[in-house]
């Protein structure tokens, strides 16, 4: 009964006192509520009034009751007055107003504050930035405020300024959702762009439900860029947990993942830079199609609404979801030389417009070329040219189509190409040249004692040389190296016969011109003449094979030119 009173006495004494004082000849208060004006259902509030001036007493007033005025004396010696709700709920909630009594008569009511309670009986909406999250500074966007359930109204409200919010009446979707479009712009990075939004209902405009996840915008700037890679490498299969990694030298304090043509952020803190190197995992789970995309992230401050450049793109490609499994063959073969030519063909049964080539360990991303459709397959030949040592490992390719370009085929089976360095090529045809060499240099001795053997079966009937008796010796007096500078050696065959003895026929060689007409003298002098060849072909090879035994000390020594061998053929 006294808070009614004094309700009505407050009523009356501002209905009087407006009467008598001009509007606006006074101040208007301020009005806030502690801790926020956006409170859980059941949590204590304390509505605050003051001005700057004497105040005797404060009245406080909720829209639409008459029974939630009140009168308070001003805390002394503060010129504030409070009303508290010590458990707010959805008859606390509303719009509250207030002024206070000076001596010159009532002020003017302050601005109205909208106290709003939220419940857990409403499902949080979602809130998601079209076309993107990152927006570049100027630029707009537009927060799409959406929900199952069926609310008649969506607020958008900005972190950090709690008085400026955006209601927006809700528009039914044909699959059943409500949703509101909120149109923001253009941003700038010297503000921090992070939202919340709720949904309501219009017969209790201020129960509101829970908020929606925050959403932050992202406007790039022009510090360093971070980098960003993939702990499984770019190409990733159904059941492998997926996690990026964002790193930079810069110090920054917290890096935000984005992955395009999706509508939000992930963001994550670091926790302390090590070695001036400061880095964040962004675990994303068990590998789906949903995860297939391009990922950019970017580095911040806490203190800062300032971002970095963004890094440069990943694309996160998902293996096995496409059911063909390509062949890979490699023309001209798997073993190739460094400077040669390599083509490798990648082939599908499935009608396929795009095929991927990777390299086991490659940090690069897998090469993309478009298929061409001969013989009722798909292929597409990946051109090396020339290849390198850097090129050699294995390989396999993928399938895909373009319409869902990072959803691939199973893999083709491995294929190892192996690159010989060029040295090996080298040794390779420099032993082939040698043995030329060799081939050619001997070919005239070869050939000299076929001629010789040929010619000694038809002459054998005519001359033996030697005769059975007869001794062949080395001149003792020759047979050593001469003091010639041009290390030229000579060798003297003395081919000795013993003299017959009496009563023995006469030698053959007594009675040879007189037996042999001319065709068999001549047949007599190219036997000589083929005999001396062989015997300088002996002594050659002979001096050759000295040369290859030389003893380790004369390898230190400047070789001498090379030594010509002379054989003098002397017939006794």
């Amino acid at each position: 009964m006294a808070s009614i009173l004094s309700a009505l006495l407050c009523l009356g004494l501002s209905l009087d006192q407006r009467t008598r004082v001009q509007a606006g000849s006074l101040l208007k208060p301020t009005l806030w509520a502690e801790p926020a004006s956006v409170m859980s259902w059941g949590s204590p509030v304390t509505i605050w009034c003051q001005w700057t001036g004497e105040a005797k007493e404060f009245c406080f007033h909720k829209e639409g009751s008459i029974l939630l005025w009140g009168r308070v004396k001003p805390l002394d010696p503060m010129d504030k007055g409070m009303f508290r709700i010590t458990s707010l709920t959805q008859h606390g909630a509303g719009i509250y107003d207030c002024h206070y009594l000076s001596p010159d008569g009532w002020s003017e009511r302050s601005d109205p504050l909208e106290l709003v309670v939220m419940t857990g009986a409403y499902s949080k909406p979602s809130l998601s930035a079209l076309p993107s999250p990152v927006v570049p500074s100027g630029g707009k966007v537009t927060l799409q405020c959406g929900s199952g359930q069926r609310f008649d109204r969506f607020i958008l409200t900005k972190e950090g300024d709690h008085r400026v919010s955006w209601t927006l009446d809700s528009q039914p979707q044909p699959n059943g959702q409500s949703q509101a479009l909120f149109p923001v712009g253009p941003v700038s990075p010297i503000h921090r762009w992070r939202f919340r939004c709720y949904g309501s209902y219009r017969n209790s405009p201020q129960v509101w439900s829970y908020p929606s996840d925050a959403l932050e915008l992202l406007i790039p700037g022009e510090s360093g860029k971070p980098s960003l890679l993939s702990q499984q490498g770019p190409i990733v299969f159904s059941e492998q947990r997926l996690t990026l990694q964002c790193r930079s030298d810069v110090g920054y304090d917290r890096f935000a993942l984005h992955k395009e043509g999706e509508p939000d952020l992930s963001q994550s803190l670091v926790l302390q830079p090590q070695d001036g190197l400061s880095q964040v995992h962004f675990p994303l789970g068990t590998v789906s199609s949903s995860h297939g995309g391009r990922y950019r992230c970017y580095g911040g401050y806490n203190l800062s609404s300032e971002w970095s450049a963004p890094s440069d793109p990943l694309d996160i490609l998902v293996a096995g979801h496409l059911p063909d499994r390509p062949s890979l063959s490699v023309q001209p073969g798997p073993r190739v030389a460094s400077g040669d030519n390599v083509t490798l063909l990648c082939q599908s049964q499935s009608p396929r417009d795009t095929f991927l080539l990777s390299k086991e360990g490659a940090a690069v991303p897998p090469l993309c070329l478009r298929s061409k459709h001969r013989a009722q397959q798909s292929q597409a030949e990946f051109s090396m040219s020339p290849v390198t040592s850097a090129h050699g490992g294995i390989y396999r390719c993928y399938s895909s189509n373009s319409t869902s370009p990072f959803l691939l085929s199973l893999p083709s089976e491995p294929l190892e190409l192996l690159i010989s360095g060029l040295e090996w090529k080298l040794i390779i045809l420099m032993g082939i040249s040698v043995t030329l060499v060799l081939l050619l240099s001997l070919l005239p001795f070869l050939l000299l004692r076929h001629q010789c053997q040929s010619k000694g079966r038809t002459s054998d009937a005519v001359m033996k040389d030697p005769q059975p008796g007869d001794s062949v010796e080395l001149d003792p007096q020759q047979n050593r190296q001469d003091e010639d500078p041009q290390g030229v050696t000579y060798a003297q065959v003395n081919l000795s016969r013993p003299r017959p003895r009496q009563g023995m026929a006469t030698p053959p060689s007594s009675i040879s011109g007189g037996l042999l007409d001319k065709k068999g003298r001549q047949a007599e002098e190219d036997r000589q003449m083929d005999s001396q060849a062989v015997t300088y072909a002996q002594l050659n090879h002979l001096t050759l094979r000295q040369k290859t035994c030389a003893s380790p000390s004369s390898l230190s020594e400047e070789p001498p030119d090379e030594p010509s061998v002379y054989a003098v053929l002397s017939v006794y």
